[in-house]
């Protein structure tokens, strides 16, 4: 089934609340391995002294199954334990299940629970952008601290596939080193450190040393936790975060506040850091897909929301942007406008600098049917040299200004145009001179009856003429 991504508001909101999760933990299990640190055995201090259980477990002088014995039932306990049974949203604890309950909440304040881990999950997702799979399958071993990061070793068991990839630290380089993950955004979070692996890793080494040390052959994953069994029973053994409701992924995000459109599935987060990653790149995909096939990045994750908008957002200014620089015409002035091509201020309002005006009063620029701001800057030839379409194209060029006094040769153009529209195919003489002709038709439209006349009798008079090059009169003659 193809997932589509969360949403940037969606994952912004999932690492902030994984980062406070991880806060949260850390406060937690210091406090409880503080008060341990001041306990001493039960049957010296008392079964009911919080930190004398909390010292019992700790170092291995009791079980939970003995606490389970030696506890009465739910009322005759002291408020503090009681406290600590409580459900967070006022529901009732049961008698029956008080006292698994109480166990449970004492190997949490010594120990990451399955539920804790999931935060560790979504800020390695986020920060490696590697898959779920991969993130929770390296341990000790496969770390190495850089002096600004980190390289990680990471095993893809579905494509048996070992990979050694380094990330460096935000605050360092805006990017991961070569071989490694780009980050594709940096923010800054509360009491939190910015998007960095090597903080993601060095927290969850320390939140889990003490589980890992009852595990020690476990040495592929760092996602060890502890668990309570129906019997009293304590147990330390890799992450399984497919158990009960509240030990799975949507089981987080409600704990967390987190509420998501769509499948609550950790492979949609995964396709949100991917997306991140194309946007920073610019849509390059072979950066995108540093981990894995461009075909597969194009077949499975070009496919989601944001990049499906984005794209289409790209072509759409892409298209504008050709559009109107290939209809973009002349600039015309009016009659009464003319005279403010002497002015200064008028100058930079019409977008002139004050030689480029002078050059044009002088007839210094005059390319034939319009003066050129600039012959040398021209979008039909290379930066540099002369532009080497004028007159032809100058009706299409966004560097032409047509005074009122080249009428008369716009008027002989027009006749010019005309002989080519009778003998040219439509089709042709569109794609060649379509552009030209619709431009050259809307500032003929702008002139006054008054200053055709003027212009034809000029025409007449012979004191106008159209010097265009040779290729505009052999071009019929092939």
């Amino acid at each position: 089934m193809e997932r589509d991504e969360f949403t940037l508001a969606e994952k912004r909101a999932m690492v902030r609340a994984a980062w406070n999760a991880v806060l949260a933990l850390e406060k937690r299990l210091a406090e409880g391995w503080a008060m341990a640190g001041q306990g001493r055995h039960p049957d010296q201090g008392s079964w009911f002294s919080l930190p004398d259980l909390l010292w019992g477990l700790s170092h291995g002088e009791i079980d939970l199954k003995d606490i389970s014995a030696a506890l009465p039932v739910l009322e005759k306990w002291t408020p503090e334990l009681q406290a600590l049974v409580q459900h967070e949203d006022g529901s009732p604890v049961y008698p029956r299940t008080a006292k698994l309950r109480l166990n449970s909440q004492l190997v949490a304040q010594l120990y990451p629970r399955t539920q804790d881990l999931h935060a560790f999950r979504v800020l390695l997702v986020d920060t490696t952008g590697h898959a779920s799979e991969e993130v929770t399958s390296f341990g000790e071993g496969d770390v190495e601290f850089l002096p600004h990061g980190v390289r990680l070793t990471f095993v893809k068991k579905r494509a048996e596939l070992v990979r050694h990839r380094a990330f460096r630290d935000s605050a360092t380089s805006p990017g991961a080193e070569s071989g490694g993950d780009e980050q594709a955004s940096t923010y800054d979070l509360p009491d939190g450190p910015r998007r960095e692996a090597s903080a993601v890793v060095r927290r969850l080494l320390a939140v889990t040393a003490k589980a890992r040390e009852k595990t020690p052959h476990l040495t592929h994953t760092l996602f060890v936790a502890a668990r309570v069994r129906a019997g009293h029973s304590l147990v330390f053994d890799h992450w399984v975060p497919n158990g009960g409701p509240e030990n799975r992924f949507e089981g987080w995000l409600a704990s967390a506040g987190v509420e998501v459109s769509g499948e609550k599935h950790i492979g949609r987060l995964r396709k949100s850091t991917k997306v991140e990653k194309a946007i920073a790149s610019g849509g390059r995909i072979s950066a995108a897909a540093d981990d894995h096939l461009e075909e597969t990045f194009a077949g499975h994750y070009a496919q989601g929301t944001t990049l499906r908008v984005l794209s289409g957002r790209v072509i759409a200014t892409a298209q504008d942007h050709w559009f109107r620089k290939a209809v973009r015409g002349p600039t015309v002035i009016a009659g009464d406008a003319e005279s403010a091509l002497k002015d200064a201020e008028a100058l930079k309002s019409l977008g002139l600098e004050e030689d480029q005006a002078e050059g044009i009063i002088q007839g210094q620029l005059d390319m034939g049917v319009s003066h050129c701001r600039d012959p040398y800057d021209s979008p039909f030839s290379p930066r540099g040299e002369l532009c080497a379409v004028a007159p032809l194209r100058c009706l299409e060029c966004r560097n032409a200004w047509i005074l009122p006094s080249q009428l008369p040769q716009l008027l002989l153009f027009e006749r010019h145009l005309e002989n080519l529209k009778r003998r040219m195919p439509p089709k042709s003489f569109t794609a060649l001179w379509g552009q030209s002709y619709v431009n050259l038709r809307a500032v003929l439209a702008a002139r006054s009856d008054q200053e055709l006349a003027l212009a034809r009798t000029s025409i007449e008079a012979g004191r106008t003429e159209l010097n265009l090059p040779l290729t505009a009169q052999v071009e019929f003659d092939q």
